[in-house]
């Protein structure tokens, strides 16, 4: 056996995660389109995954579902017929959602269309205009410079026509109708940080808790940004009310340390295990009060939802020189930095699941543990653990809250609470 071959489990995460982003990458996506569409079928390769088709001009709240956008090719042609921009070398080349144009410009003309970075001259940068019919070219600045003062074909073959927007949808069932969402935004094209990174890390979330039986039930969306939560909250308002708590995940493929921004109300029950984990990974980390602008967190937590929903990244949007840009590529997302990010969701959905209240019943002094054999420790039981979980076991703290009073860690003190409980010590419900 060659044991060079053989991966550690964070490894084999690593690379699944890593291979899921790069087969994602070359697909150009927008807010609706077959694009879309190619990234979930890819996705239900991993999971049964339901597919929502919602129809152009549909009503939801204050905004309505807008046409659909596709595209075949587009390119600038100088005057000798050369291509010097071509969407086929870049999906990032066409400003998303441009409308279907074939005409001569000058190079004046022209320029009115095109869109650089100045600051980072080899970068193309990724612009959108889904909601004013216009057309545009993205390209690098070096790019720009090289262009002359000549008549320029322009060509884009795109459709922006009556059709639908799609999201794709996945449902956990668990001990409880109570629901934790998991949403990312699948809107994006050849862009692996913002958000190939968090469509990965969602995926693989769902496929690990579907071999659980999870206490909650688990709502997996992968939508549009801002469009598709939008439309999932007005077209599912009835279900609402079963979230208890959720996640959006974004940004999860850098180097950068962990950030997480708090949901509104900010002291949600996500929001202390989100801290903790990120308080205990021995890293530095940022946790960020909400604040109503960002990804589809600011509508989960509209004041007419107040959902709690917080939003796990690393680097912020907006953070990074590469955000938004060509340089955002697979260069830049690491196997290593997904499996970690993976494993931090996991520890705050696997604390979430077991965050149990208890009651103890022998709340008048402690009980006698030796007779039980709860002195005789196994390298797991620790002695300070059974008497911080018996204390405060009264049905008002959580585990959690006991880890965090103790200064011992989760794993500890949920260990003893089980051992507590298969020895009759406490019980999940008041008598």
């Amino acid at each position: 056996m060659n044991l060079s071959s053989i991966k550690t489990p964070s490894e084999q995460i690593a690379q699944e995660l890593y291979q899921l982003v790069y087969q994602l990458y070359p697909i150009c996506r927008s807010i609706t389109g077959n694009g879309v569409r190619n990234t979930l079928k890819i996705i239900s390769e991993h999971i049964p995954l339901s597919v929502h088709e919602v129809p152009t001009n549909t009503q939801v709240f204050d905004w309505t579902v807008p046409k659909e956008w596709n595209i075949k090719a587009a390119y600038i042609k100088n005057s000798q017929g050369q291509k010097v921009v071509d969407f086929a070398n870049s999906n990032l080349h066409v400003v998303n959602y441009s409308i279907p144009v074939h005409q001569k410009l000058s190079l004046p003309e022209l320029k009115a269309h095109l869109f650089t970075l100045v600051d980072y001259p080899n970068w193309i940068p990724y612009r959108t205009s889904y909601y004013k019919e216009t057309w545009g070219f993205c390209l690098s600045h070096n790019q720009y410079l090289e262009l002359n003062d000549q008549e320029y074909e322009v060509f884009i073959d795109s459709s922006l026509e009556p059709g639908h927007l799609s999201y794709g949808e996945y449902y956990i069932p668990g001990d409880s109708s109570d629901e934790v969402l998991i949403s990312c935004h699948v809107c994006h094209p050849s862009l692996c940080n913002d958000n190939l990174s968090g469509i990965a890390i969602a995926t693989f979330i769902a496929k690990y808790l579907s071999q659980t039986t999870p206490k909650y039930s688990y709502r997996f969306l992968w939508i549009p940004g801002t469009i598709g939560s939008i439309t999932w909250l007005a077209l599912n308002e009835a279900k609402v009310n079963h979230i208890k708590h959720g996640l959006v995940l974004t940004c999860l493929g850098d180097s950068g340390n962990f950030t997480y921004k708090k949901s509104r109300r900010g002291d949600t029950e996500i929001d202390k295990v989100a801290a903790y984990v990120l308080r205990n990974s021995k890293q530095d980390y940022k946790i960020r009060d909400f604040f109503p602008y960002g990804y589809d967190e600011r509508q989960y937590c509209s004041p007419g939802f107040n959902l709690a929903v917080g939003c796990l990244m690393r680097s912020p949007h907006g953070s990074f020189p590469e955000y938004h840009t060509s340089a955002d590529d697979l260069n830049f997302v690491q196997p290593q930095y997904l499996a970690e990010s993976f494993f931090q969701c996991r520890s705050i959905l696997d604390i979430l699941n077991n965050n149990h209240i208890y009651y103890n019943q022998n709340p008048k002094c402690e009980p006698q543990l030796g007779r039980r054999g709860l002195y005789q420790q196994d390298s797991r039981l620790n002695l300070m653990a059974i008497l911080w979980v018996l204390n405060l076991s009264d049905g008002q703290h959580t585990l959690l809250d006991i880890a965090e009073r103790s200064g011992m860690s989760f794993d500890v003190i949920k260990y003893a609470a089980d051992t507590l409980l298969a020895h009759e010590l406490l019980t999940s419900k008041k008598n």
